[in-house]
């Protein structure tokens, strides 16, 4: 890694901590009305789609457990993941941390999946990847997935969620380790991953 590439991760890093810092301070619940919804509609390609996860948004959309979303531009979102799982299950992702405290802010990019993409995002600090499923009928994108930056606010143990054998100790700031499916080929007619 350069310096150049250091110098950004360090900047974008403080930044997430201290809005994370911000966000953690608003009432349980606020995040919808801040504009980060659960459950979030994206148009790609001409079609709408959720981010693949169980029907949990407001009118059963699907989406990751604790995430909440808020649209930048056509291909970038913001998100804030909370300690949260599926049907409100507490304490989802981390055993340490509080039911329902914010973990990560997240960075999200729309793209395809390609072997030098893959390394172009992962030396970004994109290593995760996710499905994005058809609102209409639930199929995978054929060629396009969500590449994710998680951004920790605090120290916690990342020991739950859907890969509990991918466990490890979170630091506040860039975390390489959440889930780092990243250098997997996409194969858009193969079960999600579920996070």
């Amino acid at each position: 890694m350069n310096k150049k590439n250091l110098a950004i991760w360090m900047s974008v890093a403080t930044l997430a901590v201290i809005v994370g810092m911000i966000l953690a301070a608003l009432p349980a619940g606020a995040q919808e009305n801040e504009g980060f919804v659960h459950g979030i509609r994206l148009t790609v390609d001409g079609e709408d789609y959720y981010l693949a996860g169980p029907p949990e948004g407001p009118n059963g959309e699907s989406d990751l457990p604790g995430h909440y979303w808020t649209q930048l531009t056509p291909t970038e979102l913001l998100g804030l993941h909370y300690n949260t799982g599926p049907g409100g299950a507490a304490q989802w992702w981390s055993s340490d941390a509080p039911d329902g405290e914010l973990l990560y802010v997240v960075n999200a990019v729309i793209d395809t999946w390609t072997p030098q993409k893959a390394a172009w995002y992962a030396s970004q600090g994109f290593v995760h990847y996710h499905e994005l499923a058809s609102a209409e009928d639930g199929s995978l994108h054929p060629d396009k997935v969500v590449w994710l930056r998680h951004i920790a606010v605090s120290s916690f143990t990342l020991d739950g969620g859907p890969h509990p054998e991918l466990a490890y100790e979170a630091t506040p700031g860039l975390n390489l380790n959440f889930i780092p499916n990243g250098m997997m080929p996409y194969v858009p007619d193969a079960e999600g991953d579920d996070a």
